[in-house]
C-alpha cells in the first residue's frame, strides 16, 4: 500500500463498523473511548440507531471518524505493523482529514472526537436551516463553469465546494443562488446537476462562523509531528509541519476540497496502491475512475479485511 484514504460525509450508514466492534478489542476500545469523550452513546446510534439522527452533522462527523480509526487499528494489529511501515501518505475527504490527523498521531482520538463534534455543530449552525444548499455537477467540460458562477453571484454566495474528479464538481452557497445555477446549468455544458440532501452549505464562505469557532478551539490543542505526511484538502500537497497542518485544517472549512488535485499529486508521486478505510467506497470509486494506474482496495467488512495482502 502507498496511500491511505478516509471517507467524508455521505458515507454513513447504520451498522457500519459493528462487526469489528463485536470481534476485535482494538475496535471496541475506539468506540468506547469516543462514547466516553462525547458523554453520549454514539456507538449505539451508529450500530442500531436512526439514519436521520446519524446523518445530523454533529453525529456524522465523529461517527465516520470512529469507524475508520477502529478498522484501521484492527488492520494494523492483525498485520502487526505500524502505519508508516506500509503507507507513504495519508489523506481524507473533508472530515476525513481529521481522521487522517488522528491516524498519523497528530491528534489524539479524544481530541479528534471532540473537535469533530464541535466542527459539525458549528457548521450546522453557521447558516439558518433552508438558507443554504449544495449541488453536484456532472460534466466532461467545466470550461464554462466560471461564467455560470458569475451569473448567479448577484443572487447570493455560490462557490465550488469540492473538485472531486475530472467529471464531478460540487457547488455550495445560498439556496436561491445554487437553485438558479442548477436551473441554468445545461446552457453551460453541464450534463447533469443534482441538488444534494445536505443540512448545510459546506466548504464555502458561508461557513466562516464555523471556521472561527474551530480556530478558537484549536488554540488550546497542540498538533504533534505526523507519523507520515498528510495530503491536505486545502493545498492538495503533502505536509509534515504541525503548524501548517493546523492552519490547513482551519482553512479547509471555508475552502474547496481539492480531491482531483490530491489524486493528481498521488499519481505524480508514483503511488499505485490505494486503501480506503471506513464506511463506503466513494473515494475508492474516484481513484479507480481517475487512473488505471491506481490499484484500489477498501476495508469496510470482515471479508475486505481478509482479502487484503500486504
Amino acid at each position: 500500500m502507498n496511500i491511505l484514504a478516509f471517507p467524508g460525509q455521505g458515507s454513513q450508514k447504520i451498522g457500519m463498523g459493528k462487526i469489528f466492534y463485536e470481534n476485535f478489542n482494538a475496535a471496541k476500545s475506539v468506540f468506547e473511548e469516543v462514547d466516553d469523550t462525547l458523554n453520549f452513546k454514539l456507538s449505539k446510534l451508529i450500530f442500531d440507531g436512526d439514519i436521520r439522527e446519524l446523518s445530523l452533522t454533529r453525529n456524522t462527523q465523529p461517527a465516520l471518524m470512529a469507524v475508520s480509526i477502529a478498522i484501521l487499528r484492527v488492520f494494523l494489529e492483525e498485520h502487526k505493523i505500524k502505519i508508516n511501515q506500509i503507507f507513504k501518505f495519508v489523506c481524507g475527504h473533508s472530515l476525513g482529514e481529521f481522521t487522517a490527523l488522528c491516524a498519523a498521531n497528530v491528534l489524539s482520538l479524544k481530541d479528534t472526537a471532540n473537535l469533530l463534534k464541535i466542527r459539525g455543530q458549528s457548521m450546522q449552525e453557521a447558516v439558518p436551516n433552508g438558507k443554504g444548499s449544495m449541488a453536484a455537477l456532472i460534466s466532461s467540460d467545466f470550461s464554462k463553469l466560471d461564467n455560470l458562477l458569475n451569473i448567479v453571484k448577484n443572487i447570493g454566495v455560490c462557490e465550488i465546494a469540492n473538485h472531486n474528479s475530472s467529471e464531478q464538481i460540487v457547488i455550495s452557497g445560498h439556496t436561491k443562488a445554487v437553485q438558479e445555477l442548477v436551473n441554468n446549468s445545461d446552457k453551460f455544458s453541464i450534463k447533469r446537476a443534482v441538488l444534494l440532501n445536505v443540512s448545510a452549505p459546506f466548504h464555502c464562505s458561508l461557513m466562516m462562523p464555523a471556521q472561527v469557532k474551530l480556530e478558537n478551539e484549536l488554540k488550546e490543542i497542540t498538533f504533534n509531528d505526523p507519523d507520515l505526511p498528510i495530503i491536505c484538502n486545502y493545498t492538495a500537497v503533502a505536509e509534515n509541519n504541525p503548524l501548517k497542518l493546523k492552519e490547513n485544517i482551519i482553512n479547509q472549512v471555508t475552502n474547496k476540497v481539492r480531491w482531483k488535485e490530491t489524486m493528481e499529486y498521488a499519481l505524480d508521486k508514483k503511488i499505485n496502491k490505494v486503501l480506503e478505510c471506513g464506511s463506503g467506497k466513494v473515494l475508492s470509486g474516484l481513484f479507480k475512475r481517475f487512473s488505471k494506474d491506481f490499484n484500489v482496495y477498501n476495508i469496510e467488512t470482515m471479508e475486505d479485511l481478509k482479502k487484503i495482502e500486504i
